[in-house]
């Protein structure tokens, strides 16, 4: 039998040259085809990093799901006068991408704590507990002993490596305290069961290698004693009379502690190589509230660069990691804006991040905790406001006024499956009779309303005093040493173990 040889090159070349031959001008000049083009053959260019990390930062947008990524991007693009949809936030541009199974060992729609230990340590467990394996049950802490699973600063740590933590949301609250805290209960900031430590004493106390380098966040109240009251005028909720933020200084006599952005701003990032900060009493402000803050906060792209710029003096290298923690509260408040805003913000610190280091030593991932009930609806004009009402494209170039519901009434491009927003937008629902007697009123009219105002909350489907969690995937974002281990579809554990591995953590 006469042997048959494939010229596969000219294969290749024939085939370009048949595809080119079918594509007429019109295409070849259009936008679209073009920048997919120039797409293509930066990525055909694109060489697998597959050196190790000697610096890793991972971000997490606590509830940024998919259509909280899209919507914000938009959003972006419209505050800089386009129509937004052809916006790219900073981790968009990153060159390897997938997506993350988010649930618990025990629940089909996870929380952060279970989300974030599944992240630090490489195990998934039940939902409410942290660093702590699914063989403990929430809430117990006798048998949650000798289930501790260890965490990724933990394991930095003994490496010598420096570490930090950045987030908006209370130091003690359950993401960043699956970083360093072993607890059954994500409650237990201030106060624990029985003889177990509670989450802002193990902060103090973390014992591995020289201590966690840098923390900065909000939570002022789970580190004070009960009467000790600060800027806000609000007492401290520990029991115990001890105050954390003494012990800590005592512990670290050359480190610095720091509550406000004057302060902060004081900060040498050369000189320092300890810091504590603790910018508010609860959580921080939103992105769209900072400014109004009585003391005044740093913004998250602030933390993030400061962090950064103390981390790196270390030769052996750092882990970090961020959290955008209060874009999951906006959501549950059912507040777009609040939640938009903040993860712009967290797109300005990733930017700020990517500037400050080198992707031939640092792998920088970009992902969520969870997602939230959170849609992209109706069929809105190309542009048309993401935070506003729904018109629809008229097909020629413009628009047929608003679009109207069954009940002839014009609604928004953004919603919720639950929520606050069933009600009456007119109250503020503070207490459950409010609730109650809002319940029934139906659907508000929106003609009159800016719906793009700041306080505006969105209609949901279903009444709910505080709008819930969502279950599908997450997306993933890396770029640097490793980061075209992140593709397809993972489960959310295989986080820390590409960390790991990237980074040589053994």
């Amino acid at each position: 039998m006469k042997k048959i040889v494939i010229n596969t090159s000219l294969l290749l070349m024939l085939s370009s040259s048949l595809m080119a031959s079918s594509i007429n001008s019109e295409q070849k000049s259009s936008t679209w085809y073009k920048d997919a083009q120039n797409i293509i053959n930066a990525r055909i260019k694109t060489i697998q990093n597959n050196h190790k990390a000697k610096n890793i930062i991972l971000f997490v947008g606590d509830g940024m799901g998919v259509s909280t990524i899209t919507a914000a991007r938009i959003l972006d693009g419209q505050n800089k006068g386009h129509t937004g949809e052809e916006n790219m936030l900073s981790f968009d541009k990153f060159p390897y991408s997938g997506l993350v199974k988010t649930y618990n060992t025990d629940s089909q729609t996870a929380d952060s704590a279970g989300t974030m230990t599944a992240m630090v340590t490489g195990v998934k467990t039940k939902k409410g507990v942290l660093s702590i394996s699914e063989f403990s049950n929430r809430s117990d802490c006798n048998g949650s002993k000798g289930h501790e699973v260890k965490t990724i600063l933990e394991i930095a740590e003994e490496m010598k490596k420096s570490t930090g933590i950045v987030s908006t949301a209370r130091l003690t609250h359950a993401t960043p305290a699956a970083t360093f805290a072993h607890s059954a209960d994500r409650d237990w900031e201030h106060k624990a069961q029985g003889d177990c430590k509670d989450i802002a004493k193990q902060f103090v106390d973390f014992s591995y290698g020289d201590g966690i380098d840098v923390a900065m966040g909000g939570g002022r109240r789970e580190f004070m004693p009960k009467g000790a009251k600060k800027v806000e005028g609000k007492s401290g909720k520990r029991e115990d009379v001890v105050d954390l933020r003494e012990e800590w200084k005592k512990k670290y006599p050359k480190g610095k502690y720091i509550e406000n952005l004057s302060e902060f701003a004081s900060i040498n990032p050369k000189k320092t190589d300890k810091l504590l900060a603790l910018f508010n009493y609860s959580h921080m402000q939103y992105e769209a509230n900072r400014k109004n803050d009585i003391d005044k906060e740093p913004s998250l792209t602030q933390m993030t660069t400061k962090a950064i710029k103390i981390l790196q003096k270390n030769k052996k290298g750092y882990v970090l990691i961020v959290e955008a923690g209060r874009i999951d509260h906006a959501h549950h408040a059912g507040n777009a804006y609040g939640a938009l805003s903040d993860t712009i913000e967290l797109s300005k610190a990733v930017q700020a991040a990517d500037d400050l280091t080198n992707d031939s030593d640092t792998l920088i991932l970009v992902t969520a905790d969870h997602s939230h009930v959170f849609t992209i609806a109706g069929y809105p004009v190309r542009g048309n406001p993401i935070l506003g009402k729904v018109k629809e494209t008229d097909g020629k170039g413009g628009n047929k006024g608003f679009s109207l519901a069954a009940d002839n009434l014009p609604y928004t491009t953004l919603a919720y499956a639950n929520g606050r927003g069933y009600m009456d937008l007119k109250d503020e629902h503070d207490s459950d009779a409010s609730y109650d007697q809002d319940i029934h009123k139906g659907r508000a009219d929106l003609r009159n309303i800016n719906t793009k105002s700041p306080g505006f909350h969105q209609e949901a489907a279903i009444p709910r005093k505080s709008e819930t969690h969502a279950g599908e995937d997450v997306a993933i974002y890396a770029k640097g040493p490793g980061a075209h281990l992140v593709s397809g579809t993972i489960e959310q554990n295989m986080i820390f173990n590409i960390m790991q591995y990237v980074g040589n953590l053994k």
